[in-house]
Order: C-alpha cells, then sequence, then structure tokens
C-alpha cells in the first residue's frame, strides 16, 4: 500500500514503547500507514501525494483536553473577558465600557473575575456594578464557574431579596443585615441565570465554529465536553452537515440522567467524531470561593467547610443506577471531603459491578484537587481515572496555600497519583483556563508560571511529571479514558492520523524552552486543520 502525505525528517514521540521516536511518518487516507526512518518510508509516497519535510520540528500523538465547556468556552470568545483582570477597579472600567456599547434590553454577560487576584481579596459587590451599568442586568461568571457577580437589576429581575433563602447546594452572600450583596454561589447562580434568554441555537453553532478553530490553533484534535443539552444538539448539527472537526466525548449532566436511561444511551456509543462518556455528576463547589467541601475547616474560616452540592446518599442512588445501566460517572469533586466521599461511592459501584458481573466501566473524578493522605492510594486501588488540570495548581497555588494551609502539600498531587498507579488523564477546564494545552504541559513539569524560575519558584516540585508522561496525560490516557485506546493516542500504523507538530522538538529543550514552544500544525484524520508550514 502507498501513502498519499509522508513526513520525513522529524522528531515523532510515538507513544508506542516499542519505538519511541523515530524521523518520519506515512499516512493512507485518515490512518497511520507506516513509522521509521526517512530511508524506510519516503519509498511509500504514492505518485502525486505530498511529501513535507519537518526540517526536525517535533510531533506528538493529537493532544486531547480531557475536559472542557464547550459551548461555554466558545460562546465566551464572543463575551466581555475578565480573566484575571489584576483589579476590581479593571474588571468595573470594562463593564462600563461594555454596556455603553449594549443594545438596551439585552444582558451583559461576562467571565473570568477572581477577587483573590486583587490586592484586598474582597469579594465585589451589586453596588460596585450599579455605578456603570445603568438598566443592563449583569451576570459575571467568576473564573471558577461557580460563584457568580451580579448587579441590583439582575436581582430585582430575578426576585432575590433578603428574604429569599438558600437554595440546595447553593449559597446567597448577604452583608451584615442580610442584604444580598450580589455574589451568588453554586445552584444560587441559577436563580438569576434563568432570566437570562438562552443562546440560540444557530448562535451556538457559529460559536463553536469559531471555537474549534481556536481549538485548532492550540493543536487540539479533539476534547471530551461537560456542558448540556444544547451542546450536544449543536455538536449533532456539526458533524450531520459534516463540519465537526475535533473528536468529542459528550459527557451528560446528571439532570439529564433519566432522559439518557429512557432512550438506552450507554458510554462509549457513537463514532470516530462524537461519542458518549459518563454522566457529570457535582459533589463540591470550588477553592475559589471557598465552596469545595472540606473535612477541616478554611484556614481562618473555623465555620466553613465548604458546599456538598450533591449529598452522598444522593451521589451513590444516581451513580449506582446510571452504572447498572452501562453510563461510566464523572464526579466534580475538589475539596478532601468530596473526594472521600466519592471514593465511597465508587467503591461500592465497583462491589455492585462484581456481584453482578457487569462490566467495569471507566468511571472519573473529575479534579481531585485534594485528597486527605489515607486516601491517596484509593483511586488505583479502585480503577478510577484521575482527571486533572496541570494549569489549576499554577493558578491556584496562592489560594491553596492560604486557604488549605499545610494541606496543600497533597494537592494537584499528579506525582501521588501516578505514583500510586492510577490513570492520570489532563485537561484545562476550559473557559476556567486557557484552552491551550501547551502551558498545561509547562505547568506540569515544572509546577511553576511561566515567567517565573522554574528550579527556583516550583510548588511543591515532588509532584512534578516528566515532559513524557505529561504528554501520555493528554493523549494516551485520554484515549484511553475515552474507552478509544485501539484507534488513538499513539502514532502507530492503523490507528487514526490525528497528530500535533510543534515549532522544535520538545524533547531537545528545558523547561525555559517548553514554556515558548508554539503549534505548528494539527492534523486531524489525515487533513491539516491547522499549518504553518
Amino acid at each position: 500500500m502507498s501513502a498519499n502525505l509522508v513526513f520525513t525528517n522529524g522528531r515523532f514521540f510515538t507513544m508506542d514503547p516499542a519505538r519511541s521516536f523515530v524521523s518520519a511518518v506515512a499516512i493512507r487516507g485518515d490512518r497511520i500507514l507506516a513509522t521509521g526512518s526517512d530511508s524506510e518510508i519516503l519509498p511509500l509516497l504514492a505518485p502525486g501525494g505530498e511529501w513535507i519535510d519537518l526540517a526536525g520540528r517535533g510531533a506528538t500523538p493529537g493532544l486531547v483536553d480531557a475536559h472542557v465547556h464547550f459551548q461555554w468556552f466558545s460562546l465566551n470568545l464572543q463575551r466581555l473577558d475578565l480573566f484575571e483582570v489584576p483589579t476590581k477597579a479593571e474588571a468595573i472600567r470594562r463593564v462600563a465600557l461594555a454596556t455603553g456599547e449594549l443594545e438596551e434590553g439585552k444582558w451583559l454577560q461576562g467571565r473570568g473575575w477572581s477577587q483573590d487576584l486583587w490586592p484586598d481579596r474582597a469579594f465585589p459587590t451589586a453596588a460596585d456594578l450599579d455605578a456603570v451599568s445603568g438598566q443592563a442586568p449583569v451576570f459575571l461568571n467568576h473564573k471558577s464557574g461557580h460563584a457568580a457577580w451580579v448587579n441590583s437589576r439582575a436581582l430585582r429581575l430575578a426576585g432575590i431579596t433578603d428574604s429569599t433563602p438558600d437554595p440546595a447546594g447553593g449559597a446567597i452572600q448577604r452583608d451584615a443585615s442580610g442584604q444580598p450583596t450580589g455574589i451568588l454561589f453554586e445552584t444560587a447562580m441559577d436563580l438569576v441565570r434563568t432570566h437570562i434568554p438562552p443562546a440560540t441555537q444557530n448562535e451556538i453553532i457559529t460559536a463553536m465554529q469559531q471555537g474549534q478553530a481556536y481549538c485548532w490553533q492550540a493543536g487540539l484534535t479533539g476534547v471530551h465536553d461537560f456542558d448540556g443539552r444544547d451542546c450536544f444538539t449543536a455538536l449533532q448539527t456539526l458533524h450531520e452537515i459534516g463540519e465537526l472537526g475535533l473528536r468529542v466525548i459528550k459527557n451528560i449532566p446528571v439532570y439529564r440522567l433519566e432522559h439518557a436511561l429512557g432512550v438506552g444511551l450507554r458510554s462509549g456509543f457513537g463514532d470516530d467524531w462524537l461519542r458518549i462518556g459518563g454522566v457529570k455528576i457535582f459533589a463540591d463547589g470550588a477553592l475559589g470561593p471557598r465552596t469545595a467541601h472540606m473535612i477541616a475547616p478554611y484556614e481562618g474560616e473555623p465555620q466553613n467547610r465548604g458546599i456538598a452540592v450533591t449529598d452522598k446518599e444522593e451521589m451513590m442512588a444516581l451513580a449506582g443506577r446510571a452504572s447498572a445501566h452501562g453510563l461510566s460517572v464523572t464526579v466534580h469533586a475538589i475539596g478532601d471531603r468530596a473526594n472521600h466521599d466519592v471514593l465511597d461511592v465508587v467503591a461500592a459501584i465497583r462491589q455492585e459491578e462484581a456481584d453482578s458481573g457487569r462490566m467495569r466501566l471507566r468511571h472519573r473524578i473529575e479534579h481531585v484537587q485534594l485528597l486527605h493522605p489515607q486516601d491517596s492510594g484509593r483511586l488505583a486501588a479502585l480503577d478510577i481515572i484521575a482527571s486533572m488540570q496541570p494549569t489549576h495548581a499554577t493558578s491556584d497555588m496562592d489560594m491553596a496555600d492560604r486557604y488549605w494551609g499545610d494541606r496543600a502539600r497533597l494537592s494537584y498531587a499528579w506525582r501521588t497519583m501516578l505514583d500510586t498507579g492510577a490513570v492520570l488523564v489532563f485537561g484545562s477546564d476550559s473557559p476556567i483556563e486557557a484552552i491551550d494545552p501547551l502551558p498545561g504541559l509547562y505547568a506540569a513539569v515544572t509546577r511553576s508560571r511561566k515567567g517565573s524560575d522554574p528550579e527556583q519558584d516550583s510548588w511543591y516540585p515532588e509532584q512534578r511529571l516528566t515532559l513524557e508522561e505529561a504528554v501520555h496525560a493528554f493523549t494516551r490516557a485520554a484515549a484511553y479514558t475515552a474507552g478509544r485506546e485501539a484507534h488513538l493516542g499513539t502514532i502507530t500504523p492503523g490507528k487514526l492520523a490525528d497528530i500535533t507538530f510543534y515549532d522544535r522538538d520538545l524533547f531537545a529543550v528545558d523547561p525555559a524552552g517548553l514554556a515558548d514552544t508554539q503549534i505548528a500544525a494539527t492534523l486531524i484524520g489525515g487533513q491539516f486543520k491547522y499549518r504553518t508550514f
């Protein structure tokens, strides 16, 4: 058989233990035909095929983000950007500019602010927004996605007053007199969010077309998505019209569980482009708004142990029902109490699987940001996938030290996960963090922020990974997590031709050079989606 596309003079990290590095790869259609040396591969090129000299550039299996909110990410490309603004004043300045350009009657939506980055670290208020927002209702997502900052107009539209009770799994922040401040935690955000006109399907599809183009430029060939029904519908439409250009694992929000069971959906249903993943459950909140569920209180807050968004008994019922019908579970858990409870739940599910003779599903915990020392080996023992996001560590390190104190030494513990035998898969949690995977590789290898000294400023450096391990978490582990290891995750003959190319050999640079690496091309199914050479 001959190839229609041949690469030579490259540095391919294949993720194949039998031959980790090769200089040349042959592609036929959407599959990898052969790998080897230049002299072995070049003769395979068919007449009229394309031969590309990579001039020493590096390549890996296609990078996959194993935790994104793709609809949210895509729509946010068109919304007010408050990502990590350094001061409240700057956030308010941007709100003022945006409301000045807003059509009458429209909501102003934005995302990305974090009070922990501001000098006083105090939560903002509705009054701060009222001064610049006029009559426009405002809804601004916290960087974590687990809190929102709204103005008084939004509170009035939602009917939130001093007598409004906190919803189950959420909280309305109140001042000393009991009045709502304009900060809503967890499910309390829905009290306002339900009053915001939803994006239309056409708006979502258009945003996703822009979003996947961004992903290609970032080197991504696939994503595991955690948004809802509208996202799934838009992805199906893109697939139907031949414009879905990322391989998507679609996870199902738990509030849609009965609908999924009603039509008999099971994990793994789909094709090479769009497949069903697991059922997403929230065990707790997040570190930033201090709603992650903890065994012991937050430092300096003796009454605060966070929020159990789904209590243990309910989680057991939901997870058990999903698993019994062939749907794996993927549970958001950040605090050590939340992770402990999820581990107990999955332990019970594993017993049910064994007792009934059912197949062991690939259950996941999303984030796994803090484990109690007694739980550190339980993910491996229970065969649970640790789905983690390396840039969370470099973004959150100061907050983790401040709110978790000495407990932070076991937070974002990637090395612990691998050394105890757990499968570790990486993503971004975009738009909580930037979707670009290269900063994730850098964070995993250095545990430091770009621009700092990777050695001197490494946070708990004993948890660092090698570059090979970090790439594995974005490639081969992602394929395994999706049940697609026979088709994706390595550069080996017969697998789908999904390859990410870099402007240099990743394995020939020090960590500082890794921080400056750029994506040179993205190949998906043998087709260039992005190319600079």
